[in-house]
């Protein structure tokens, strides 16, 4: 019987037709012949069909058989040899130095007179070095001494952008959007967790058992969280976003490819034009980098303050307050919220009031005052589209303390926001602006928006890179009212359509 019930051999006096998958038999005496032509274009497009999914397929096979082991940062080579030099010379250089002495003096100065001393050291422990080895013995005992430690040389490098430190044997950075290892040690735990005191000691913070949790700021605005044990189960975790030294501006942004100049143009006529904005995007999207850049277009003859939890804003303008938020102390009492600072700074006489980031029940309070008479002002959001965007400001709200129903929530966000600014992170590590949204008005219960431009994914290059195009929608802008009261409404509406 073959497999579709047919019984093989004579039906009927003649042959039957073989079986659905059955070869026919090779004939001796006859050659084969092909049934018809090879249709060559055919089969190169089976083949083309079916190659990217082969490779997918490959791909998917690696990521699962690649090892999940964690990978260390022990250095090797000429920085561990460096290394364990420094452990053996750190000891005795402190007997011979007297460390408030020592913390009056700049690195430069410390090194000079660190010199002859290390050499006394060294030549006690019979340890003969080369030049080479000498200054980068030298360099790391200064940062030991007066600087982050082993942090000091990746903050001096301006191609990382993040630095994560998971317990004291591996650190991670972010290069050009990719994370790799990086090759620094700390001793132990006690080091990484003397470092991350100093940290936050630097800004009037503390990190303990009783609180394990911090944020802080370095000395270039580069914005820092610690969280130790118990709670950090691998050791004392640092993770620092770097800020880059030279501010980055809308052209630059453009240049870059994070926008188009169209997108630009418009981005800097909100910023001149006093439109209330908020940028939305993920974590490490550039949020505040956008921020920062928007900022650049604030008149100098305005009062600006900003209010944030650990102060990350570098505002150009001269009229320009920075306020930040305090935690409670030992007792848990003392603590100054985002909220406090919101109403307090509405008695400072601001003409715009920009908040590093959005998080609960000062929503209300900051779209109070996008609403009388501090046109212009800014914050950030955590969100993935500018619906969604709308969406968390209604929630945060109404998870606050104040009774307001729903209806009355939106039509403030409605009369409040003007325009939304979407960044994300592609899978690629590029930073870029998705879309530029603006909020309308209402339509019954629901906010009614519209987009002005937006980011549309085309293709992906082999090695990953993402393709797509920056399109202006055509739409006339609702905000050109707006723009005609500082005079760029021909500027504006021909960047939009």
């Amino acid at each position: 019987m073959s497999a579709f019930g047919r019984r093989g051999g004579l039906t009927g006096g003649a042959a039957a037709r073989p079986a659905f998958g059955v070869a026919r038999p090779m004939q001796a005496d006859a050659p084969a012949t092909p049934s018809g032509p090879l249709d060559a274009d055919k089969l190169a497009s089976e083949i083309a069909e079916v190659a990217p999914h082969m490779d997918a397929m490959a791909r998917l096979a690696s990521r699962e058989a690649s090892s999940g082991d964690a990978g260390s940062s022990r250095a090797e080579g000429f920085e561990a040899s460096v290394h364990r030099i420094k452990e053996q010379v750190l000891p005795r250089l402190l007997e011979r130095v007297d460390p408030e002495a020592a913390a009056t003096l700049s690195k430069d100065e410390l090194a000079e007179e660190f010199r002859p001393i290390i050499g006394e050291v060294l030549a006690e422990l019979k340890f003969t070095l080369n030049r080479r080895e000498q200054f980068a013995l030298e360099k790391v005992l200064v940062d030991e001494l007066l600087g982050l430690g082993p942090l000091e040389e990746l903050l001096a490098d301006a191609e990382i952008s993040d630095i994560m430190v998971n317990g004291p044997d591996q650190t991670y950075i972010e290069k050009k959007g990719k994370l790799v290892l990086a090759p620094i040690q700390f001793r132990d735990e006690e080091h990484l967790f003397q470092i991350a005191q100093r940290i936050v000691n630097k800004v009037g913070r503390r990190v303990d058992q009783t609180t394990p949790l911090a944020d802080a700021r370095l000395p270039d605005g580069s914005r820092v969280n610690v969280i130790v044990p118990p709670l950090s189960l691998r050791g004392t975790a640092i993770s620092i976003r770097k800020f880059s030294a030279k501010p980055i501006t809308l052209d630059m942004m453009a240049g870059g490819g994070s926008m188009s100049t169209a997108m630009a143009t418009a981005l800097k006529i909100a910023g001149a034009c006093r439109f209330n904005v908020v940028i939305s995007g993920g974590t490490g999207s550039g949020k505040t980098t956008m921020l920062n850049a928007l900022s650049k277009m604030i008149d100098p003859g305005e009062r600006v303050i900003t209010i944030e939890d650990a102060a990350e804003l570098r505002l150009q303008q001269p009229h320009w307050l920075p306020l930040e938020t305090r935690p409670a102390n030992l007792e848990g009492n003392g603590a100054i919220t985002i909220r406090d600072l919101v109403i307090n700074a509405l008695r400072m006489r601001p003409d715009r009031i920009i908040l590093g980031e959005i998080r609960g029940s000062e929503c209300f309070d900051l779209l109070a005052a996008m609403n009388t008479g501090h046109d212009g002002s800014m914050a950030t959001l955590h969100s993935n589209s500018p619906r969604e965007c709308l969406a968390r400001m209604e929630n945060m709200v109404m998870m606050s303390d104040i009774k307001v129903p729903k209806e009355a929530i939106s039509r403030q966000i409605a009369d409040s926001v003007d325009l939304i600014v979407q960044v994300k992170r592609l899978r690629d590590g590029s930073r870029r602006v998705t879309n530029i949204t603006e909020v309308i008005g209402m339509e019954g219960p629901v906010i009614v928006t519209q987009e002005l431009f937006k980011f549309e994914y085309l293709d992906e290059t082999t090695d990953g890179k993402i393709i797509g195009e920056y399109r202006a929608m055509g739409l006339r802008p609702y905000t050109l009212e707006k723009a005609k009261q500082f005079g760029f409404d021909a500027p504006y509406l021909e960047a939009c359509l």
